[in-house]
């Protein structure tokens, strides 16, 4: 598999990471808190899944592709809560987790072939 594919999907991941992040802490800061909980949660969720995600990939670990599959399942379920709020730092983090799930399910789509060790 071309580094280069791998360098493309790990940068998604952190951006993701990032991405959900920072809208967990703004999400925090709206008045009605209670009603981003769903959002909140899974923020952290996908957070912690692309970055570890990422850490495998970086890594050349023969399960990269097992965590790209389920990180772009959890990217996809994050976008679609986060696609649902009008505030800015959810809209952005919906397009960061699309674009990290697009990434991630190529990945897994291309490492599909290949037998864990």
């Amino acid at each position: 598999m071309d580094d280069t594919n791998f360098q493309d999907c790990i940068d998604a991941c952190n951006a993701c990471a990032a991405a959900c992040d920072h809208c967990a802490s703004a999400c925090l800061r709206e008045e009605d808190v209670k009603m981003m909980a769903g959002c909140i949660a899974l923020d952290m969720d996908c957070s912690q899944l692309c970055r570890l995600t990422a850490g495998f990939m970086a890594r050349g670990s023969d399960f990269a592709m097992v965590l790209c599959r389920q990180c772009a399942e959890v990217c996809a379920a994050c976008a679609a809560e986060c696609g649902q709020h009008q505030a800015d730092h959810c809209q952005q983090c919906a397009a960061a987790c699309r674009r990290c799930a697009e990434a991630c399910a190529a990945m897994a789509d291309a490492g599909q072939g290949v037998a864990a060790h």
